[in-house]
């Protein structure tokens, strides 16, 4: 089983990322799940807490993080560019310098916003630091979702047609994991 961490960038209760990475969750292949990755009660970094009474949430994080095989990530973008709550889970994953959790797990990026752009300068912001992390990161759909308020239903699911797109970009992610992890 190919167990894959599900970060939401989003904190909110009804957010529209949950939504989407709850549908991506149901569309996974027989051999693999989705593990949700709690982010909402990380500390802010700070290198002075990297001692014996390091925070809890960092340490369940990073064991969390550490112990999956590919991450994906649901954001909102925020002043074009991801929430503070999501940069500082990639700041705490990568501490201390030559710990990092995140190297070499395959990555996904999705962004839904109600805006027409659907995420684009927080979807481009976040690879560009999963570069430096070192995740190799699907290139092809590109996963930005805009209007996302008129693809979510009352209930929380997400509309047949968008829920297609969604598994054509997870049946290309595990093709992608595939050939990475061969």
């Amino acid at each position: 089983m190919k167990t894959i961490g599900f970060i939401v960038g989003s904190l909110r209760k009804d957010s529209y990322n949950l939504a989407v990475a709850k549908e991506f969750a149901k569309l996974l292949p027989a051999g693999f799940e989705a593990k949700f990755v709690e982010i909402a009660d990380l500390p802010f970094y700070n290198e002075d807490l990297e001692n014996d009474n390091m925070p809890a949430a960092w340490k369940r994080f990073r064991s969390e993080v550490a112990d999956v095989d590919g991450v994906f990530f649901f954001s909102p973008e925020y002043n074009r560019s991801v929430p503070a709550a999501l940069k500082n889970a990639l700041d705490v994953g990568s501490r201390p310098m030559g710990s990092s959790v995140w190297g070499g797990k395959p990555a996904l990026v999705v962004t839904a916003s109600p805006g027409g752009i659907g995420g684009f300068g927080a979807n481009h912001h976040l690879r560009q630091s999963l570069v430096f992390l070192d995740m190799p990161t699907l290139q092809q759909p590109e996963a930005y979702i805009g209007g996302i308020h008129n693809l979510v239903k009352e209930d929380g699911t997400i509309v047949e047609d968008t829920a297609k797109f969604f598994q054509l970009i997870v049946d290309k992610y595990v093709t992608f994991f595939n050939k990475l992890t061969a």
